[in-house]
């Protein structure tokens, strides 16, 4: 399969805490790639590290085979690297559509002088409507985001990176706070998304984990103890005592 993401070696210490240590792992074409491990392992130093948000000590990140290590968070965005849910950057005083036009305006690469314009102009309206249908959020253009529910918004957050015309989606921890209801109901349109662009998940629900992801890579103390399909990672010993434990 092709290698759509691809880090190499990343390091990334914090005095003396080694927060990645030689993180090694690809995200492929049509695929599933989930990241789990206990807290303080590491794994949002990774996820900013792959982003662009933190610069490695020493690895690199590739993107359809191309060194992005040197990128910019907007350069990578740019290339098709949409990053979703953990913080939330949704704009809670304007309408949902308007929030999935900001990422409409900003995947044109126009410049505009003004935003509220853009509402006007038919391809980026049609493109920011047509994520919001994707993500089952079409009768809700005209809410404002502060009026949805919190799963709405996590629906609204894809939508919006559905705007970037996305190479991969890095999703980080989309189940917080969610619940089991909500988390069901999530789960559906997660696995749909492969078909845009492959996921590489950080996530602590391994319900959901399980039910979406195709590879497992188990991060520990800023390394990567294991990795392999959801049946590797359940058998694997190191990893039960690590993190899995009861949760099964």
């Amino acid at each position: 399969m092709t290698e759509v993401l691809e880090t190499r070696g990343l390091r990334k210490a914090f005095g003396a805490l080694q927060a990645t240590d030689d993180v090694s792992l690809t995200l492929r074409a049509g695929e599933i790639h989930a990241i789990i491990g206990p807290n303080g392992a590491g794994k949002s130093t990774l996820i900013g590290q792959i982003c662009g948000t933190l610069p490695p000590d020493s690895g690199s990140v590739h993107l359809n085979g191309v060194d992005v290590t040197g990128l910019s968070t907007q350069a990578r965005a740019g290339r098709g690297l949409a990053r979703t849910f953990q913080i939330s950057q949704l704009a809670m005083e304007d309408t949902a559509l308007q929030n999935v036009l900001l990422g409409a305006v900003g995947a044109s690469k126009r410049a505009w002088r003004f935003w509220r314009p853009a509402l006007r102009h038919a391809d980026l309206r049609d493109r920011a409507e047509a994520a919001l249908a994707r993500v089952g959020l079409d009768g809700h253009a005209a809410t404002v985001t502060a009026e949805l529910s919190h799963g709405q918004r996590r629906q609204l957050e894809v939508a919006v990176a559905l705007t970037l015309n996305p190479q991969v989606f890095i999703m980080d921890e989309p189940m917080a706070g969610l619940g089991a209801e909500g988390s069901a109901r999530l789960t559906p349109l997660l696995d749909s998304l492969r078909q845009e662009a492959p996921i590489l998940l950080v996530e602590h629900d391994m319900d959901a984990v399980f039910a979406l992801a195709d590879r497992i890579s188990v991060l520990v103390y800023g390394r990567i103890i294991a990795s392999g399909t959801v049946e590797d990672i359940r058998r694997d010993p190191a990893v039960r005592d690590a993190y899995l434990g009861d949760a099964e």
